[in-house]
């Protein structure tokens, strides 16, 4: 059995110039607009870190906690795609954040 493999192809883009120039180039307030609503939905996240992870961090150190802030739930678990799949398992359709039972919150090391 012969396996082709298919050639790479190279495309140079000239300095300055879009890399995808069929794609309509984004508008600056839509990028601040984002970035606003992360911030947001961390500081709600964050809220409700800040107000539950004090009495799980005795039991529970260095679990992930997966956050819907919408609703308010959180689930723990020590495994993070145990703690996720619980979260997406009630809320589908969510955006989660994850974080750590710990003193900072913080999943890994920078």
């Amino acid at each position: 059995m012969v396996v082709e493999m298919s050639q790479k192809t190279k495309r140079k883009v000239p300095l300055g110039s879009p890399m995808f120039p069929d794609r309509p180039p984004r508008d600056p307030g839509e990028r601040l607009h984002r970035k606003a609503e992360r911030r947001a939905f961390a500081q709600r996240c964050r809220a409700i870190f800040d107000r539950v992870a004090p009495e799980l961090i005795a039991q529970h150190y260095d679990w992930s906690i997966m956050i819907e802030p919408d609703s308010g739930d959180y689930f723990i678990d020590p495994d993070p795609e145990v703690a996720f799949q619980k979260a997406k398992g009630k809320h589908p359709m969510a955006v989660i954040m994850e974080m750590r039972l710990n003193e900072t919150g913080t999943c890994g090391k920078i």
